[in-house]
């Protein structure tokens, strides 16, 4: 991505300095031809990707959660795009509407036939609005139980890519019985007998997020979070204060990192320097590999032991630290 159009973080200024200047060197080099400074220029951008990696190699879980709801991160549509050959979106739950904010349908993943199913944030304000910022109400839950009910049916692998700060909390999504959409959709996973392969690719936001990831294979990527609450609402929660979300997010082990130790997920796949956002294709690639290789482990398995394994990994969670 053109640094121009780049949005940086509060804590990557000292990396926005750096760069900046780096631009306005080249700049000037290529107005002038008979001035060369190819070397300090050299030296700049040395020094900017150092300041990159130390940076990244030592994010506080706020930071991490900052990164994971970078503007410019790739979102589920661009996993679909860059994976899913031949996708067929599917629509509406058959009750009482379509729902934006979850993505579904079927596709081929690497020749094999799967059905993948996201939560979708919008890269700008019209998409964002048309997808509820990725927060899903109960027809996007009942969407996700259709698209599970058919893959079932047929034998198909289930992806799902996760990203979201949890299911939208309006009146409208309570009186159409959000939280009996989201348990039953989390039933449904369990119930499962094929694959399901879910990826964290940004937020993972409580009830909103495991509805559709209760997995064989939970996948993270390497600065993205998954949380029983945001941080901000676990700030409000304990201290009535939002404005301690750094606190909260240091206390709550939301971090891929974390999540891993406590064997709560199965992978973390490492993001380019500087976070997913800076090399979409880079990140995309690496998540089909880890989903290729989540599927081969069951391959062969009988279906009542895929449900099983799936039933006996969360029942587990917690016993073993």
């Amino acid at each position: 991505m053109d640094r121009s159009t780049r949005t940086y973080l509060d804590f990557e200024k000292p990396i926005a300095e750096l760069e900046s200047k780096v631009a306005e060197l080249k700049t000037i080099e290529n107005d002038d031809n008979h001035v060369t400074i190819a070397d300090e220029i050299k030296k700049l951008e040395q020094k900017a990707r150092q300041a990159l990696v130390d940076t990244y190699a030592k994010l506080t879980p706020w930071q991490k959660t900052q990164v994971a709801r970078h503007p410019e991160r790739p979102h589920a549509l661009d996993f679909i795009h860059g994976l899913i050959d031949d996708f067929t979106p599917l629509a509406g739950d058959r009750y009482f509407a379509e729902d934006a904010a979850i993505v579904a349908g079927l596709g081929s993943f690497r020749g094999q036939s799967v059905a993948i199913i996201g939560h979708e944030k919008g890269s700008d304000t019209e998409s964002r609005i048309k997808h509820n910022f990725g927060m899903a109400r109960p027809e996007g839950y009942r969407k996700a139980v259709r698209v599970m009910d058919m893959a079932d049916r047929f034998g198909l692998p289930v992806v799902t890519l996760i990203d979201t700060a949890g299911a939208y909390p309006g009146i409208g999504a309570e009186e159409r019985g959000q939280a009996e959409a989201i348990a039953r959709s989390t039933d449904r996973c369990l119930a499962l007998t094929v694959p399901l392969i879910t990826v964290v690719i940004g937020e993972g936001g409580s009830g909103g997020a495991v509805a559709i990831a209760t997995a064989n294979r939970i996948l993270m990527l390497e600065h993205s979070i998954y949380t029983v609450a945001s941080p901000e609402a676990a700030a409000s929660i304990l201290w009535r204060d939002n404005k301690r979300a750094n606190d909260a997010a240091n206390s709550m082990k939301i971090t891929a990192q974390d999540l891993y130790a406590l064997k709560i997920i199965d992978k973390i796949i490492e993001e380019p320097k500087g976070g997913a956002h800076r090399d979409r294709d880079s990140i995309i690639a690496r998540t089909g590999d880890a989903i290729a290789t989540a599927l081969a482990e069951f391959d062969g398995m009988k279906p009542e032991a895929i449900r099983r394994l799936r039933h006996d990994k969360f029942l587990d969670i917690g016993r073993n630290l």
